[in-house]
């Protein structure tokens, strides 16, 4: 997949759809199926034009997002999603300005888009005033075509968006927040030093620190996870929290358990993939009884990891 500006005088014919694209969920992946449709049809690739930097930090300085993918894991999985080209603009002041007529013609002049699928409830250009006969107006007069996308539902007719997934994540319902992104939620980051507590209970654990302080976090609790790191995957149980019986105060702390395996992992680069929320964080009276917690916390993990993978247990 191609991405960022094309440099040639006269760029390739595509078809092209617009938006932020946060976390690339199944509503995300359906418009690009259906801008797919369209490109197949005119013998052209099709191209997600997105944004690495979300709007909103533009238009209201000191807004910081509550992202679901970084700027790389969303082209990755745009590319996943069937997107042919990606172009990644930046969202910059100047941009902003932009009409929605000065927009189109921008994508038509200089990234060659003949066909613009817009999502059903999408708008953009200056003030989001204007909507799909406008843009379809402004396509007649740059020879573009327009097309409205159908909206994508759940079964039980549940429209699937970023917003809502995020609302599922912040309360640790991570199952039924893959189930809408069509994938299970991962957080990636680097490993670094820790309080070592774990190590004194019999369940040593590295200390993660995400990649991007704007990517969501969920909520507080202990997880089954499987744990990656240089294509190697294991099983895991995960504490998001504040370490309440060891009185850690409001540090917040990611630390991962990873079952079967000794060894350093200081400066290595993990990525934890959420399988189910199996408790939420609770305040122990003595380390003995957070012990005999954590035996019943892995018992469940490992049942979790080994049911999702089909894996056996003995």
């Amino acid at each position: 997949m191609k991405t960022g500006a094309t440099s040639s005088a006269e760029p390739t014919p595509c078809v092209a759809t617009i938006g932020f694209f946060d976390g690339v969920h199944l509503g995300h992946r359906y418009l690009i199926r259906q801008t797919q449709e369209v490109a197949v049809r005119r013998g052209v690739p099709a191209m997600v034009v997105t944004f690495a930097t979300h709007p909103r930090q533009v238009m209201q300085p000191g807004y910081r997002p509550c992202l679901l993918t970084t700027c790389q894991e969303k082209e990755a999985l745009l590319q996943e999603a069937g997107a042919d080209r990606c172009l990644m603009l930046e969202f910059t002041p100047q941009l902003a300005r932009l009409t929605a007529h000065e927009f189109m013609t921008l994508l038509h002049s200089r990234y060659g888009v003949e066909a613009l699928v817009i999502g059903y409830d999408h708008r953009f250009g200056h003030g989001r005033s204007e909507g799909f006969d406008d843009y379809v107006r402004y396509g007649r007069e740059l020879g573009m075509e327009v097309c409205l996308a159908r909206a994508y539902c759940l079964a039980d007719g549940t429209e699937v968006s970023s917003s809502r997934v995020r609302r599922l994540l912040q309360a640790g319902e991570v199952e039924e927040a893959a189930c809408e992104l069509g994938y299970r939620y991962f957080l990636s980051g680097t490993v670094v030093g820790g309080h070592r507590v774990g190590r004194t209970l019999g369940y040593p654990t590295a200390n993660l620190q995400p990649d991007d302080p704007c990517k969501l976090v969920p909520a507080v609790g202990v997880y089954a996870v499987r744990v990656e790191w240089e294509g190697v995957p294991r099983a895991g149980m995960l504490s998001i929290g504040h370490r309440p019986t060891v009185d850690n105060g409001t540090e917040r702390s990611i630390e991962v358990h990873i079952f079967d395996f000794e060894g350093d992992l200081y400066g290595r680069r993990l990525t934890l993939t959420f399988l189910s929320r199996l408790r939420e964080e609770q305040k122990f009276a003595s380390l003995d009884e957070l012990a005999a917690q954590l035996r019943l916390d892995e018992e469940a993990a490992r049942t979790c990891y080994a049911s999702t993978f089909h894996l056996t247990t003995d």
